[in-house]
């Protein structure tokens, strides 16, 4: 289903950048003022975050928010 390659994408995305950055989820919880147990959830692919939710996470990541939706094995800035 296409939702849940999307969930996985960003999930997958959230913890290869974090950990990228060094961050535990404790850490970026409290950067980005999301729950510890929401990010293990969007890392997870069980979580469906709305616009909202993924910039507070992109901007304690220090990244744009496409960063978090695009596939990073294809070019750059193209969504999905």
């Amino acid at each position: 289903m296409v939702t849940d390659r999307i969930l996985t994408r960003v999930g997958n995305n959230i913890r290869r950048i974090r950990r990228e950055k060094g961050l535990s989820i404790e850490q970026l919880s409290f950067a980005s003022a999301v729950n510890k147990s929401y990010i293990s959830d969007l890392e997870r692919g069980v979580r469906n975050p709305t616009i909202v939710m993924l910039d507070r996470i992109a901007v304690a990541l220090d990244i744009d928010v496409s960063e978090l939706v695009n596939d990073p094995l294809k070019k750059k800035n193209t969504l999905f």
